[in-house]
């Protein structure tokens, strides 16, 4: 089973799910996102929210492909880019975190240790750029896919929590404890040899 965790871009959005491509719920307010939502036009303020982002912090995302079939993503983000986490009981998400927005995998391909892959991938890429931690809200009384994880899946792959809520946990991840040894010794000698470059971001032309 050939598994790939490729950086999410303008390019390869549309292996996102559709419903997953429609959803404004992380990166406009609850305002801004209702009044896309009436509009018509969630799918085109994703667009230009993951086009800005990559623009000005770089990579996003990852999209997740076995078998060169898209079967899931992790979305993440520095909070100032998420105006949706303010409005959590348990926010701010500190400062030296980036906000692990949301995640999916498609049914058939959970429990084979997918969701903890993406978690490491992600904090792989977050130490590289200097940051600590990965902080998320999670949803205690999780049912069913919905854009705030599950507070157990979260815990499950590592996270404590941090601010306890009745419904919402903000909880957060060391990047630190989520690597090994063997790829501590890598990251090291990636910094060592100057290897380590700036995520590709897309350009105006």
């Amino acid at each position: 089973m050939g598994r790939r965790l490729v950086p999410l871009t303008l390019d390869n959005l549309p292996d996102l799910p559709k419903r997953c491509r429609a959803c404004v719920f992380w990166e406009l307010d609850p305002v801004s996102g209702e009044a896309a939502i009436k509009a018509g036009t969630p799918e085109l303020e994703k667009e230009a929210w993951i086009s800005a982002v990559l623009l000005e912090w770089g990579s996003c995302g990852r999209v997740v492909y076995v078998d060169d079939v898209p079967v899931g993503f992790v979305l993440y983000a520095p909070p100032a880019y998420v105006p949706r986490s303010t409005a959590f009981p348990t926010s701010p998400v500190s400062p030296d975190a980036v906000q692990l927005m949301t995640a999916w995998i498609m049914p058939g391909y959970q429990g084979q240790g997918l969701g903890r892959v993406m978690v490491q991938t992600v904090a792989k890429d977050l130490l590289r750029r200097g940051f600590k931690a990965i902080e998320a809200f999670g949803d205690a009384r999780w049912s069913e896919p919905a854009c705030v994880l599950p507070a157990d899946h979260l815990l499950a792959v590592g996270f404590k929590t941090v601010r306890p809520h009745p419904r919402h946990p903000r909880l957060r991840l060391e990047l630190r404890t989520t690597l090994s040894w063997k790829e501590d010794v890598e990251l090291a000698l990636d910094r060592l040899l100057g290897a380590v470059q700036k995520e590709p971001a897309l350009r105006p032309l």
